[in-house]
């Protein structure tokens, strides 16, 4: 997995195939209904997390890999943002291809352990056109529950456990961990909800629930995590959410972001990691923010 070259006209040819137009800039136009591009009724066996492994490798055609992890809510009132997701991908990925020719996408799923179904679904590592194919598969449950928060950590405990990554074990460089939805972090991963147990969504035998906590003090040992918190007059404020990811995070990692606004400030964070690693979180490039941590353009 991961090779080949993310090209534009192959974005477009995908795009006519499942009834999409893209404009000049690379955006597919028009208004969708998220069951129209996010088709899936059921989760796709490509996407299952149970007992697998997801590799990322350098090799011969891209020989420096830049591993980003896009982990997206995908709870009942996240629609309108996977959809912006889906019809920007061809700009974010036109964009950091110009600067970034190794950069290396998984697309994630996120719901609620605690309720749902399939509360995780993770594709493989790729670079070319199979991004978007495997986006496109994500099962967008319209789940969630009654308890403040979806499982954002899970996409952190995914990547800590279930992949094997070669920027990490060859060069010692973090991959990217970008989250993103509009409640607040969970403060654990139960270990079995009402609908499934850890170990029936991921195949892991654990003696207790993971605290996110303790799971981020390890996490970051090896990954730099974001949370893009998607402002759109959702049930929870912005106060609330960025409180509970600073909490464990840090505030310079928890960034606010209109649905317009998810591509560019996707972009901001890899270009800003990949020009400048050292000292990259405190000075995101091009990202400004006011006292109140928004994102001005």
């Amino acid at each position: 997995m991961g090779s080949g070259p993310w090209r534009d006209e192959d974005f477009r040819t995908y795009s006519t195939s499942v009834g999409r137009t893209v404009d000049h800039r690379g955006a597919v136009v028009g208004d969708f209904d998220v069951q129209e591009v996010y088709r899936a009724r059921r989760l796709d066996p490509a996407l299952n997390p149970k007992n697998v492994i997801r590799e990322c490798c350098d090799c011969e055609e891209h020989p420096n890999v830049t591993p980003v992890i896009l982990a997206l809510d995908v709870t009942g009132s996240m629609g309108d943002a996977a959809i912006e997701v889906a019809k920007k991908l061809g700009v974010v990925m036109g964009k950091l291809y110009k600067e970034i020719p190794d950069v290396q996408f998984m697309t994630m799923g996120i719901g609620d352990m605690a309720y749902d179904q399939a509360p995780l679904q993770v594709s493989q590592f790729e670079s070319d056109i199979r991004i978007a194919e495997q986006l496109d598969k994500i099962w967008f449950e319209h789940g969630g529950g009654g308890n403040s928060y979806e499982s954002y950590s899970l996409a952190w405990y995914f990547a800590l456990k279930h992949t094997k990554i070669d920027a990490i074990d060859k060069r010692g460089k973090k991959p990217i961990i970008i989250t993103m939805g509009d409640e607040p972090l969970n403060p654990y991963i139960p270990l079995t909800g009402r609908r499934a147990s850890v170990k029936d969504v991921l195949g892991d035998n654990l003696q207790d629930d993971i605290e996110t906590k303790d799971l981020y003090e390890e996490v970051q040992k090896k990954f730099e995590c974001f949370h893009i918190y998607v402002d759109h007059d959702a049930w929870f404020d912005w106060e609330e959410v960025r409180n509970s990811f600073e909490e464990i995070m840090g505030g310079q990692r928890v960034l606010r972001a209109k649905v317009d606004e998810i591509e560019d400030t996707i972009v901001d964070i890899v270009k800003a990691y990949a020009n400048k690693e050292v000292g990259f979180v405190e000075n995101i490039i091009g990202v400004n923010r006011n006292e109140n941590g928004e994102i001005t353009w």
